[in-house]
C-alpha cells in the first residue's frame, strides 16, 4: 500500500506526454517514488492503513520546483553585516553602515552586502569613502553582482594585501598610480583574498543558516537546487546542515569551482569527489568562470563595451580552459561555464561541441545575458543548456541608463536573456535565482519570465517584451526543463517512476496572474514523499 497519498488535487504531471484532457486527480507514493496516478476513486484501492491521505481539496499539484543555480553556501559567507539593497546614494549607504556599526562588537569587522553601483554617483569605487562610517574598524563591502567589492585600509592591513598580488586569472586588486590599494577588488578571488583576514565562519555554525535559507526556498515550492561554488569548505558545511535535527530541507546537486589557476593536483583531488554526497546531496559537476559580469566591465563580449572593456576572458589560457573541461568530461563530470557576455558564451559552447558522450548530462552555460543569433543557433546546434535569470533584470532601467544597459548600448541590451528566442531556435533552457545575489523565491523568478518586469506594478518598465514566456514554461523552466539540464529523467514531471518530490500551491501557478503569482501560497513541499514544509492549513498535512 502507499506511503502518501494526495487525493483531490489539479494535478500538473509537466511531463512530455501529459494529456490535458484526461488529467489524474490523485498521486500515490510508494518508497519515495510515484506508484500510481488516476482518480480520487482509484486511491481507495492504494489507501492502507498506515498511509498518509492528505486532502488537496482542489490545490494545484505540480512536480517539485529546482532552483538551476544558487549558492546556499557560499551565499552565507557573502551576506554578512547589513543589507545596502535599495540604497543609491553613498550618504545613504554611510548612514545604514553608521547604524549597523553601533550593534557591532570589539574587533568585529563592518560588512555589508547588495550594495548598487549607482551608490558610488558615477565616482571611483573605493574604501576611503565609508572611513566615517567605519571609525577604524576594516570594512568590506560586497556589490550585488558579487564580482566588485570595497574593502578599506583596515580591512587590506589585517589580510595582508599591499597591492602587489596577482592573480592566474583577470581578477584584480586596483591600485592607483603609485600602487597602493584603492579598497576596490575586481572578482571573486581578489574578493576571497582579503575575506581570509576577517573572521572566519565554522562549518557548524553556518550549517545553521544554511538549513534555514534552504527552508525558506522549500517555503517557496523549492525541493532542489544546484549549488555552483562548491569548495572544501562547502561540502564540510552542507555535511554538517545534512546532521541537523531536520537536515536538509532540499535536495542539492554540487558543483565543485575550478578556478584557472588550479593545478592538475587539483583536478585529480576534485575527481575523488565526484559521487561524493548524502541523502539529499551529491558532488556531480564541475564549474568554471569564463569571464566576469557585464557591469563591471569584466564580461567577454564579441566586441569591446561603451568603456572599452569586456574584451577578453577570464582565464589567461584558453588551451587550459579546453583542457580543463576534457579532463573533467572524461572524469564524469557534468559541465557548467559561468558567462555573462556573448564571446563567452560563443567559446564555451564550441569548446563543448570538441566533447562527446555527455553521460553526466549536458553541458550548461550560467547566465548568458546578452547573446547575437549567431549564438542563439550555436546553444541549439551543440545542445547546451542556457541557464538563466530573468529576475537578474530587476537592476535594469528605461533608456539604459544603469550600469548594465550603459556599458552595453541599446542594440546589444536589446539581445538580453533571450529566453523565447532560444526556445524557438530549439535550445533548452532551465530557470533559477542566484541567490543571493536574487531573491530565492523561485515564484518571483517564475514571475519574472512572463512579465519582464517588476511583478505586482504594472506601470514598471517592460524589457524586450517579445521574450516573455507562457505561465507554462515559466513553470518547466523550474520543473521538467531545469531536471533536464542535471540529467536526471525522474526529477520534474509527476508520473509512476518519478522522484516524488512535489509542491502542492493554493492557486495554480500556471494560470494565476503573473503579477499576483508571489502571492500565491505554497501549501506543501515533499522531498522523496516526505514532508519538508507544511501550511498548518493543509487538511492532513500536519499529521
Amino acid at each position: 500500500m502507499s506511503d502518501l497519498i494526495i487525493r483531490s488535487a489539479h494535478i500538473r504531471t509537466m511531463a512530455h506526454d501529459a494529456d490535458a484532457h484526461t488529467r489524474p486527480t490523485a498521486a500515490a507514493v510508494v518508497d519515495g517514488r510515484i506508484a500510481w496516478l488516476g482518480t480520487d476513486e482509484d486511491a481507495a484501492a492504494w489507501t492502507g492503513p498506515r498511509t498518509h491521505v492528505i486532502d488537496a481539496q482542489g490545490a494545484t499539484l505540480t512536480p517539485g520546483l529546482i532552483d538551476s543555480h544558487m549558492h546556499p553556501v557560499g551565499g552565507i559567507e557573502m551576506t554578512q553585516g547589513a543589507d545596502l539593497g535599495g540604497l543609491v546614494t553613498l550618504a545613504q549607504v554611510r548612514s545604514a553602515l553608521a547604524e549597523h556599526a553601533r550593534t557591532l562588537e570589539a574587533g568585529d569587522w563592518l560588512r555589508g552586502w547588495n550594495l548598487d553601483y549607482k551608490a558610488f554617483e558615477g565616482g571611483e569605487i573605493r574604501g576611503d569613502l565609508f572611513e566615517d562610517a567605519a571609525q577604524g574598524r576594516p570594512l568590506l563591502l560586497l556589490l550585488f553582482d558579487v564580482h566588485t567589492s570595497v574593502a578599506n585600509e583596515a580591512a587590506l592591513e589585517a589580510a595582508g594585501v599591499d597591492g602587489s598580488e596577482t592573480f592566474d586569472d583577470a581578477s584584480e586588486i586596483v591600485v592607483d598610480e603609485y600602487g597602493r590599494p584603492t579598497g576596490k577588488l575586481q572578482e571573486m578571488p581578489a574578493f576571497h583574498r582579503v575575506l581570509r583576514g576577517a573572521p572566519g565562519l565554522h562549518p557548524a555554525e553556518a550549517a545553521h543558516e544554511v538549513q534555514r535559507i534552504l527552508s525558506e526556498a522549500a517555503a517557496a515550492g523549492v525541493t532542489g537546487t544546484t549549488v555552483l561554488d562548491g569548495r572544501d569548505w562547502t561540502v564540510d558545511v552542507i555535511r554538517a546542515a545534512e546532521a541537523l535535527p531536520g537536515g536538509l530541507p532540499v535536495r542539492l546537486d554540487v558543483a565543485m569551482w575550478h578556478e584557472p589557476g588550479d593545478g592538475d593536483d587539483l583536478v585529480a583531488h576534485r575527481v575523488g569527489m565526484l559521487g561524493v554526497g548524502g541523502d539529499r546531496w551529491r558532488v556531480r559537476m564541475i564549474k568554471m568562470f569564463l569571464d566576469g559580469v557585464i557591469d563591471a566591465g569584466t564580461a567577454w563580449l564579441h566586441q569591446p563595451d561603451a568603456q572599452g572593456d569586456s574584451t577578453g576572458p577570464f582565464w589567461k589560457s584558453l588551451d587550459r580552459f579546453a583542457e580543463v573541461c576534457r579532463s573533467y568530461h572524461d572524469a564524469g563530470f557534468q559541465l557548467t561555464t559561468h558567462s555573462c557576455g556573448d564571446a563567452g558564451v560563443a567559446h564555451a559552447a564550441r569548446v563543448y561541441e570538441g566533447l562527446s558522450d555527455f553521460v553526466a548530462g549536458p553541458a550548461r552555460i550560467e547566465h548568458l545575458e546578452t547573446l547575437t543569433d549567431d549564438d542563439v543557433a550555436l546553444l541549439s546546434r551543440t545542445g547546451t543548456v542556457a541557464s538563466m535569470q530573468p529576475l537578474h533584470m530587476q537592476w535594469r532601467e528605461p533608456g539604459n541608463v544603469d550600469s548594465w544597459g550603459a556599458r552595453l548600448g541599446d542594440e546589444r541590451a536589446s539581445n538580453s536573456w533571450r529566453t523565447r528566442d532560444i526556445l524557438q531556435a530549439g535550445g533548452r533552457l532551465a530557470l533559477g535565482s542566484d541567490w543571493p545575489v536574487a531573491s530565492l523565491d523561485a515564484r518571483l523568478g517564475m514571475a519574472w519570465a512572463r512579465l519582464r518586469r517588476e511583478p505586482g506594478n504594472p506601470s514598471a518598465p517592460v524589457f524586450e517584451s517579445e521574450q516573455r514566456l507562457t505561465g507554462e514554461e515559466a513553470l518547466l523552466g523550474y520543473t521538467r526543463w531545469a531536471a533536464e539540464a542535471l540529467g536526471d529523467g525522474h526529477r520534474g514531471v509527476i508520473r509512476p517512476g518519478a522522484t516524488a518530490d512535489l509542491t502542492l500551491w493554493a492557486e495554480d501557478p500556471v494560470t494565476a496572474d503573473a503579477d499576483e503569482l508571489t502571492q500565491i501560497s505554497v501549501l506543501m513541499t515533499t522531498i522523496d514523499g516526505k514532508i519538508v514544509h507544511n501550511d498548518p492549513l493543509v487538511k492532513g498535512a500536519a499529521r
